[in-house]
């Protein structure tokens, strides 16, 4: 775990009330991911979602960051449940490594949700969980807490908001949402339910802030699919998507386009075949007998009547779409003129992946087309006028902007300003921050709820610290240095020339005379220790460590990490 420092906020105010209603968001405050809130009144807790977040660029080795439980453990009895907005990773993905750790609470959720969750338990074969699924016109009692569901719209089926009816008001988690008029599936947001929660009173919303800054409504998935549509007929080569596996609205468009136009669909891409299982076996895709065939049999068929539905368009480097272009596919190779539809916004830090990725693909003759030429993505959060159109309808009390970097937040929050919000109704809050409400009032508090990343590495959770992750960060910039020197056990004489190895710092044929001045180094401090003390084999590494890396940086101006080994016979 890291202690992160904290970015000083604008305004904190007093310390609490006496028996408040207490709200904290404990990821997904700071960055885009990891999304976990805690909702606590007396001896109850309820907690929506448990995400990952995917590593950063300056986090070598880390396969993803999850949240920091540890403030809850002391509480166990006290979660009267786990309620999971829908099934993407930024929601599901820590289920595996912290529901044992808080007792394995139940979890209520929609069905499609439900199965991706079940599905991701098996695959990292823990203790079975305890998962109630739910009907959005269910209502539920969780100790002091009353909670009732609306259909939103996203990306992935049964998307979902929460209203918590609370002794305190009502609290409204948006979970990831737009709105869209027309989607594929004809399920529109339940509108009504919304209305009847305005009217009835809203204390809080904790509103997505993922699009927060854009302009105008989200582009719905049905103009989406009208533009794929005019694209695949008109194209006479191989048509290879690259999508997200958990984008299954637009999955579901593609195989439904490839039928009218009389194509087959190869989907590759474990985490795409997995979903595209789940969603078939959940009747959310329907193929025609004979519409998907195996990736094996693609070149079975003429160019004209072929669509690849593959992950990677986020230039991962081992998804399916980047293996294509490397030629390291077992079935399929670029071929000229293929077309290739990257069906994805970029995420933010991939974009250096993406271009090249795009750049081997044209280098290969391939055509590509992207969110930037044509209307062929459609993002899954609202924009500003979807918001505050939500704002309008739920009429909060107060509002608090979730999911998102500071930026985002503070851009969702210029929504409520422009819609007359009083800026102390507006909480822009932090990582672990509590907010307190009680008597109708609410404020933002100083005190934090433990919310440091915890770092999945492997089979290892929570074990790389900051000061491994800070060794990698040197490896990765400046390489290592690896002194070796022999010693007499008795006198402390070095025995021959020390040996110096080089990894990801110089090439030590080319680097000669550095490498011999290194040597000379590491004698001399050998030899100047006190010839009446004892060999210490502690004080010799260290100087080694310390010495030859003051002069490689005067040298190179770099600080590889210096491994010293010294070896007494």
């Amino acid at each position: 775990m890291i202690q992160r420092k904290r970015p000083q906020h604008r305004k904190y105010r007093p310390a609490g009330f006496k028996n408040p209603l207490k709200v904290a968001v404990i990821g997904g405050l700071e960055e885009v991911g990891r999304n976990m809130t805690m909702i606590e009144y007396g001896n109850d807790i309820l907690l929506l979602d448990m995400g990952l977040q995917f590593p950063e660029e300056d986090m070598p080795g880390i396969d993803y960051i999850i949240p920091n439980v540890s403030a809850l453990k002391s509480k166990i009895k006290n979660i009267r449940g786990v309620i999971i907005t829908h099934g993407h990773y930024d929601h599901i993905g820590a289920i595996p490594h912290l529901m044992a750790e808080l007792g394995n609470p139940v979890i209520y959720t929609l069905p499609f949700s439900a199965e991706i969750i079940r599905k991701r338990q098996e695959e990292y074969k823990t203790a079975p969980l305890n998962i109630q699924q739910v009907g959005l016109d269910d209502k539920l009692s969780l100790g002091k807490f009353h909670v009732e569901f609306f259909r939103v719209n996203h990306s992935i089926p049964d998307s979902m908001a929460v209203a918590v009816h609370t002794p305190e008001g009502t609290i409204v988690h948006s979970g990831d949402w737009k709105f869209d008029y027309s989607p594929i599936d004809g399920l529109v947001a339940e509108f009504a339910k919304i209305v009847r929660l305005g009217e009835k009173g809203v204390l809080a919303f904790l509103g997505d802030s993922t699009n927060a800054g854009l302009a105008g409504h989200q582009i719905s998935e049905r103009d989406i699919g009208e533009t794929l549509q005019t694209l695949f007929a008109k194209t006479n080569s191989r048509i290879i998507v690259g999508t997200f596996s958990s984008l299954l609205s637009r999955v579901r468009q593609v195989i439904e386009i490839a039928e009218r136009l009389g194509r087959r669909v190869a989907v590759d891409g474990y985490s795409m075949k997995t979903n595209v299982e789940i969603a078939k076996k959940m009747g959310y895709i329907k193929p025609r007998p004979g519409t998907l065939i195996d990736i094996a049999s693609v070149n079975n068929f003429p160019d004209n009547k072929i669509i690849i539905l593959c992950t990677g368009a986020q230039g991962e480097e081992s998804a399916c779409l980047m293996r294509i272009a490397n030629g390291e596919h077992k079935c399929i190779q670029i071929k000229p003129k293929d077309t290739v539809v990257f069906s994805s916004s970029i995420i933010p830090g991939n974009e250096r992946t993406i271009q090249r990725l795009r750049d081997t693909l044209v280098k290969k003759g391939a055509e590509i087309i992207h969110y930037q030429m044509m209307d062929v993505h459609a993002g899954g959060h609202a924009k500003n006028d979807d918001i505050k159109l939500m704002l309008s309808l739920l009429k909060p009390k107060y509002y608090i902007p979730i999911e998102g970097n500071q930026y985002l937040l503070r851009e969702n929050a210029k929504n409520a300003e422009s819609m007359g919000f009083e800026k102390q109704n507006i909480f822009v809050a932090l990582n672990g921050q509590v907010m307190e409400f009680e008597g109708g009032k609410g404020i933002m508090t100083k005190k934090f709820l433990t919310s440091d990343y915890v770092f999945v590495d492997g089979l290892g959770v929570g074990d790389v610290s900051e000061v491994v992750l800070r060794d990698r960060q040197v490896l990765a910039r400046d390489g290592m240095v690896v002194v070796i020197a022999t010693i007499e056990g008795k006198t402390g004489a070095l025995i021959g020339s020390p040996d110096i190895i080089s990894r990801g710092f110089v090439y030590l044929k080319e680097n000669k005379k550095l490498i011999e001045e290194v040597r000379e180094k590491v004698r001399r401090i050998i030899r100047d220790k006190d010839q009446k003390s004892s060999v210490d084999n502690m004080l010799a590494r260290n100087r080694i460590r310390n010495e030859i890396g003051e002069f490689l940086f005067r040298q190179t101006e770099r600080r590889p990490m210096i491994l010293p080994v010294v070896i007494e016979v």
